[in-house]
Order: C-alpha cells, then structure tokens, then sequence
C-alpha cells in the first residue's frame, strides 16, 4: 500500500526556557513604562501569579536591571536602557539612517546630523555637509548642550521624565534665547513631543538656528536623533513647519527599521 514516511529529522520547535520568558517580559513590561509598577499590576498586566512576579523581581533586582523605589514599586534601570543602546550601536546606526540624511540634504541644501546623547550633550556622530555659501557648521564628533540644539531637544523631550532631574542645574546660557528656566524648557519640550520636531531658535549660537527630532525604540526610548542646521538668513518663508515636518518623517522612518530589525 502507497503511503508516506513523516520525516523524524524535520526540525522541531525550540524550546523555551519558561523562567526566562517570563523574566525578560517583565523587563520589557517595566523598560516601556515611564513609572514603578508594583507586584500587583504587574502580575495582573502578565498573567502571572504573585509569588511568581516577586521572585522574578528579585532576581533583576540583584541582577541590576531593576530597581525597587520608595514608593514600592519597580522600575528598570540605566543598566537596561545600556543593554539596549550596545544593541542599537551593533545595528550599525550611520548606515540604517544614512538614505534619511540623504533625503534631508536633497530637500533642505542644509548641513544635516545624526547624533546621540552622551551624558548631557548630544555627539554628532554622522554629516552631510552644505554646499550653500553661508552655512552653519560643526564636526563629526563635536558635541553641543542638550537643552538648546534641535537634536538635544528632541531626545531631552522623548526621555524627560528620566532626565529632568539631572538637566535641571545644567541649563547653561549661550545666548539670549537660551531656556535657562526649568518650567520654560519644560513647556518647550511639550510643544516638541505635540508637533513631533524640536526646534532651537538661535539658542546655542547666535543667529544659527536647528530643527531636531528623536530616532526611538518601539518602546519609546530615544536612541539617537536626526538635525537640520542652517543660518536664520537661509531659511525660506514657512521654513520651519517645511523643516521640522521634513525631520520627524525622516526620524520615524529609521525609528521603524529599527523596530523591524
């Protein structure tokens, strides 16, 4: 009689440690968050049991990728989000976001940027230059303020909550419109997250202006941003709706390949 053979080599599905799972999808839980969950809401939002939660709290407790507050709940930590930036600098960065800094230097003629936060200034880690006679310039490698260049805006913006502490006697002046008052930058930063761009209106030098916007995790965590810089003498009539739309599409167009990788 005709039949079939079911092949014993064929691959299987692999198996999953069950521990682990549930550990990391408390991490991711706790890592998107933007306050402490407690064993409660957390065991709730999961489908796990208490006793079960707490143990594995624990264990990223002592692990160091979580923190139990005051208040008694959990967050993740900074040894979280360092996890996830090695990850993201292992992806290569420059070359998934360079067709973006192309588009933004086709459609401005402006110097364009990719840069990073480290510490409280943002690093400029790629450039397209501008080929205009009267242009603003810095180089790869330089660094500027966080509080007061478009791209530092925008990551400030994306990740306040978390930075708001340490920016706040940081907020160095370098010119007249610098935002040296908390409340002030702090009313900016909303304006940023609503319209999707951050915008520096001559406030790190004198008459050179800047449009920004954060390059994000699915989760939400800014990892690095894409600028527009240029004199305010080169900026055209209704340049900076043009400019600040120009940078948040291309910004979220590398924040998805960053979400499908």
């Amino acid at each position: 009689m005709d039949g079939y053979k079911m092949d014993s080599d064929a691959p299987s599905e692999p198996k999953v440690d069950s521990t682990l799972s549930k550990g990391l999808t408390i991490l991711e839980n706790l890592a998107g968050s933007l306050q402490g969950k407690g064993v409660t809401e957390l065991s709730k939002e999961l489908g796990l049991t208490k006793s079960n939660t707490f143990r594995l709290l624990q264990t990223l407790v002592t692990l160091g990728y979580v923190q139990h507050l005051p208040d008694k709940t959990y967050a993740a930590t900074l040894k979280t989000w360092r996890v996830g930036l090695a990850s993201v600098e292992n992806l290569n960065l420059r070359d998934i976001a360079a067709p973006e800094l192309t588009f933004l230097s086709q459609e401005t003629g402006e110097v364009i940027y990719l840069a990073v936060r480290e510490n409280l200034s943002v690093v400029y880690i790629d450039k397209i230059d501008s080929q205009k006679p009267i242009r603003s310039w810095n180089a790869i490698g330089g660094t500027a303020p966080l509080h007061c260049v478009g791209t530092g805006k925008a990551i400030l913006a994306a990740d306040f909550d978390r930075l708001r502490d340490k920016i706040s006697g940081a907020l160095t002046r370098h010119t007249d419109k610098t935002l040296t008052d908390l409340a002030a930058l702090e009313t900016d930063l909303k304006a940023t997250l609503a319209r999707g761009y951050a915008y520096d209106a001559g406030e790190f030098r004198e008459r050179i202006l800047s449009f920004g916007a954060a390059i994000t995790l699915p989760s939400g965590e800014p990892v690095a941003a894409l600028g527009i810089s240029l004199p305010d003498i080169n900026l055209p009539e209704g340049g900076v709706d043009r400019y600040g739309g120009l940078v948040s599409h291309a910004a979220r167009s590398v924040s998805a390949k960053l979400g499908r990788g």
